[in-house]
């Protein structure tokens, strides 16, 4: 019989509270996805596509990442946990490959979700050179690193108060949202909306090549659906609220990405848009003046600080899981013992983000899709079809819609991102994970752990469910060589 490593609730070395329902959860994916992303990425869409066509890439983004959620959805309602990918392919790949796939995961992730968080410190920063716009190279990365020290000490407390904050930052990133739609459309010109340059739509090369390097970007501003599943262990009935979260906030975010795109280019030419650090307190000074702009720019700062915020707090629950799995440094799994969350694998991320504000936006982008694409995106989608397979008893409460239709989607376009991203990423990419290989190897002969012995399958969630308690999440069960 499978011995528990929870305990009670509000231990402090169990699991984590139960308290962010369907509408916080909503928000904590929403806050996540826009942040700075669409404040700062609209004049790199524009520039890479070449005008207003950009409108293309967040459509075709948009159904990449609905695809992709729909996998995020099966998987994270049937196995809600701290976590998120790395509890999936751990469940799916250790029938042959033991350890290896959920420890190069955590490996790629405490690099690539740091990273994601460093965009925002860097939007935050070039948003503030509306206010200051002869800020030194040291006075612009300073600021980038004490936003991060900010970040760190709002997130050390109990996930209660995270919660509540968490809303409002909601809140705020909705009214900032709303207030520079409002701008864009006051004065809207379709003219300039739609001023599409000769041959915009000629299916060339070019076309092709532009269209992925613009859905590269969409893919970024689209990022943190998922954040929710890396907080299975504190969803309220997991089950429902998880796909819930991941959908409500894609299809939200599309309507948003698209209304905010255009407004933007129907306010200021698409020319002038494309060279813009700051586009949104352009079109707002255009339409309503410096000091309405001054003010949204302060909302977008705050919005940018809400989404390092989100974002920190979901993907620290990573290392964290996997070190009280043993697969990773023993000393992540620790838990603050007055407030209950992962300490060590928080600050961590922190030094991480910190470091990676120190880069300019547009390789950030690119190392960040790289690294995660192979290990999470493709692999999570494998690991789908390998547990349906595999684990045909387990209790899934949402089925993907169209199955498989939506996975072959998401796997042909996170493809087509991989290699449309700047070759040195990719290089870099392949270099990691090999990097990660051999950390594995090294990791698994210390702990004669597999290909240094038979693989023990640990079916976590399927003996949860025997034992009829599946949503309090999995124990850590007697192993079964294989």
């Amino acid at each position: 019989m499978a011995t528990s490593t929870t305990a009670p609730s509000g231990s402090a070395t169990g699991q984590f509270r139960r308290t962010v329902g369907t509408v916080a959860a909503t928000a904590i994916n929403m806050t996540q996805m826009c942040g700075i992303g669409p404040f700062v990425t609209i004049p790199l869409m524009v520039a890479t596509m070449g005008g207003p066509q950009a409108i293309l890439g967040w459509v075709v983004g948009a159904l990449l990442a609905l695809t992709d959620g729909l996998v995020w959805a099966e998987l994270g309602a049937a196995m809600p946990g701290a976590g998120g990918t790395y509890l999936y392919l751990r469940e799916a790949f250790q029938y042959r490959t033991g350890k290896l796939m959920p420890f190069l995961f955590v490996w790629t992730a405490v690099i690539s979700i740091p990273l994601i968080m460093s965009t925002g410190v860097i939007g935050l920063v070039q948003y503030l050179g509306f206010f200051f716009p002869d800020m030194s190279w040291l006075t612009v990365h300073a600021i980038g690193v004490g936003v991060v020290a900010l970040v760190m000490l709002a997130l050390f407390r109990r996930i209660e108060s995270i919660r509540v904050l968490t809303t409002t930052l909601w809140v705020i990133m909705l009214v900032t949202v709303v207030l520079t739609i409002a701008a864009c459309y006051s004065h809207f010109s379709a003219d300039l909306a739609f001023d599409f340059p000769p041959g915009a739509f000629h299916l060339d090369g070019g076309f092709f090549t532009g269209l992925g390097a613009g859905l590269l970007i969409a893919v970024y501003d689209y990022l943190g659906y998922n954040t929710t599943a890396y907080m299975g262990d504190e969803l309220k009935n997991p089950a429902r609220s998880m796909p819930r979260s991941i959908v409500f906030s894609i299809l939200a975010m599309m309507v948003i990405y698209l209304t905010l795109n255009v407004g933007v280019m129907g306010a200021v030419p698409w020319r002038q848009v494309a060279e813009s650090d700051s586009v949104a307190s352009l079109a707002v000074t255009t339409n309503w003046g410096h000091t309405a702009a001054a003010v949204v720019t302060i909302l977008i700062i705050i919005t940018a600080f809400g989404s390092v915020f989100a974002g920190l707090l979901g993907g620290s629950r990573v290392p964290y899981n996997a070190a009280r799995d043993r697969v990773f440094f023993p000393v992540f799994a620790r838990l603050s013992p007055k407030g209950g969350f992962p300490s060590v694998a928080l600050a961590f991320m922190g030094v991480v983000t910190a470091l990676g504000s120190l880069l300019d936006l547009s390789t950030v982008i690119n190392m960040l899709t790289t690294v995660a694409v192979l290990v999470q995106s493709v692999a999570q989608i494998v690991a789908l079809t390998v547990l349906r397979r595999r684990q045909p008893g387990l209790r899934r409460p949402y089925r993907q819609w169209l199955y498989p239709v939506p996975s072959i989607i998401a796997l042909v376009g996170w493809v087509y991102v991989y290699f449309s991203a700047t070759t040195l990423s990719i290089v870099l990419s392949l270099v990691w994970i090999v990097v990660g290989v051999a950390a594995f190897l090294v990791w698994a002969r210390v702990r004669r752990s597999w290909p240094f012995a038979p693989v023990e399958v640990h079916e976590a969630y399927l003996e949860a469910q025997e034992r009829g308690d599946a949503e309090a999440g999995p124990a850590q069960p007697s192993a079964v060589t294989a």
